[in-house]
């Protein structure tokens, strides 16, 4: 049988944009832990210090910020494009089609320098807010509403699929969600992203296949599966029985536990707080109170039943935000994309050009053949009318 299954715990390659202490509970984006850059960073500012390696000065961060903001609008073709797609069509299929179409619009990106590369990436950063709340928007047979250069990338996101600016602290609350997901080195999707990378395709089609992986449920598609969880269960008085029934069916509970972490997921424990205080503020309270309810009920139970402990992932809690936010589940995964691209494109350019390799390497994986053998030299071909199966 093969080993290493989906390769855990075998180590691909050297980075320098990221670093997870699972038995810690440590989160580092380029040497800063995450519990500081949630606090007091903003998504345009981690941004810079993925791409750019080093936080920027006042001045740097503010070229940065209007850079960023005059690459927001998608150009007319794409526009088109979106309201011609089925109102049905899953939203991250969409997307993973729709972000190599935008290769035809950036002609630079065909040089395939560092410079290039950097510049492709503050673009599809840019765009891809943009892309989302005009789909969101479209589908709903409402009017687009063009971006606001004057707002910071949250708040402009938010005014763009709302239609309202936001108030100062839901703002800072979702800025702060956009930092907490913006890497997580070699995940899923930031590894497809590399493996595209390593054939030295272009930007586009190695974001195009993260998306993809990210589509999945046990991935970007976790967030939903928490929230459809959690409205199955309407009161918290029902909880600890849902939880029961659930647990003896031999069920996930999504959310809870992470391949990474042994202890609580950092990312976990600011959301929480978030979701807390979204629910004083706004009076809208059941989706805090369920989370809650549920983390606490199956702690207990996980620990009486398997002896360990088990603590709550980036995916727990995320959703009850949206939801207060008024974001609907079928964004949750797209939102993940708005974060996740920052890190995505770190990584690709990492690849492409990063020092600490010694050499161009093409991920080219070996698997363990465990299928029919035949005697020593293999299967004999039988014609189709000389097989006489059954």
């Amino acid at each position: 049988m093969a080993k290493d299954i989906g390769l855990r715990g075998i180590k691909v390659a050297d980075t320098k944009i990221c670093a997870i202490d699972g038995e810690k509970g440590k989160l580092i984006y380029r040497g800063y832990d995450i519990q500081e850059l949630a606090r007091y960073s903003s998504f345009e500012e981690t941004v810079y210090l993925l791409l750019y390696e080093t936080l920027p000065a006042r001045k740097e961060l503010e070229i940065f910020k209007e850079t960023l903001a005059s690459e927001r609008q998608l150009p007319a073709g794409i526009i088109r494009h979106l309201k011609k797609r089925k109102k049905t069509a899953n939203t991250m299929d969409v997307l993973q089609s729709v972000i190599p179409m935008l290769a035809d619009f950036d002609i630079e990106s065909r040089a395939g320098t560092k410079v290039s590369c950097i510049k492709t990436s503050i673009k599809l950063i840019a765009k891809m807010v943009t892309l989302v709340a005009y789909l969101d928007r479209i589908r709903k047979n409402l009017d687009i509403k063009k971006p606001d250069e004057r707002l910071g990338h949250a708040a402009n996101f938010l005014y763009m699929l709302t239609g309202n600016v936001p108030d100062v602290q839901t703002a800072r609350d979702f800025d702060t969600c956009l930092v907490l997901h913006a890497e997580h080195s070699f995940n899923a999707s930031t590894f497809a992203a590399r493996v595209v990378a390593s054939t030295r395709a272009d930007m586009y089609a190695c974001v195009g296949a993260a998306l993809g992986a990210l589509s999945g449920e046990l991935h970007g598609g976790a967030n939903t599966q928490v929230m459809k969880m959690i409205c199955e269960i309407d009161k918290t008085d029902e909880v600890e029985e849902w939880v029961k029934a659930r647990l003896d069916a031999g069920k996930k509970i999504m959310g809870m536990g992470h391949a990474v972490y042994k202890t609580v997921d950092p990312r976990a424990q600011i959301l929480s707080g978030i979701s807390e205080r979204l629910a004083e503020r706004t009076g809208n309270t059941k989706w805090f109170e369920l989370s809650r309810k549920i983390e606490n009920v199956v702690m207990v139970e996980f620990k009486k039943r398997k002896g360990k402990d088990i603590y709550p992932n980036v995916d727990f809690y995320s959703p009850s935000i949206y939801c207060m936010m008024g974001i609907g589940p079928e964004l949750f995964t797209p939102l993940f994309a708005v974060s996740r691209i920052a890190g995505w494109c770190t990584h690709i350019l990492e690849e492409k050009f990063a020092e600490a390799q010694p050499k161009a390497v093409l991920y080219r994986p070996e698997a363990e053949y465990i299928g029919r053998y035949c005697g020593n030299e293999g299967c004999k071909y039988v014609p189709i009318e000389e097989r006489e199966y059954a």
